[in-house]
């Protein structure tokens, strides 16, 4: 991989990092590329998900995403988090990890409005 590469994919990962904090998670990048952490994620901190993160013209989605699902660990749900030059982020997952976290987010829709109810 060029250095040019290398410090593209690392400006994405401080990036996405940023934004995951500007919703409240405290994320950051990992120093895997080091060796420095045991954490096999691009980005920590969002709670229940490992994140692959590909800033890259070229897509692979199916590539990463087994490199997400090889690498996540504990039940975390594997997502790549990606994106080419001039272009939204863009976040994949398997439909299995879509309807569990969809599962999820309905079940506490369904709490907030039940203790709404009990005024």
């Amino acid at each position: 991989m060029a250095i040019n590469s290398k410090q593209k994919g690392a400006r994405f990962e401080r990036l996405l990092a940023s934004k995951l904090r500007e919703y409240g998670y405290d994320t950051r990048r990992t120093a895997q590329y080091c060796g420095n952490t045991g954490d096999a994620a691009d980005v920590v901190g969002l709670p229940h998900i490992h994140i692959e993160a590909k800033h890259q013209e070229r897509m692979q989605l199916y590539e990463w995403m087994a490199q997400a699902k090889r690498d996540a660990k504990g039940g975390d749900l594997p997502a790549v988090f990606h994106k080419k030059n001039n272009a939204n982020i863009l976040v994949t997952m398997e439909f299995e990890s879509f309807m569990e976290l969809y599962k999820r987010a309905e079940k506490n829709a369904e709490k907030e409005v039940a203790s709404d109810d009990v005024v």
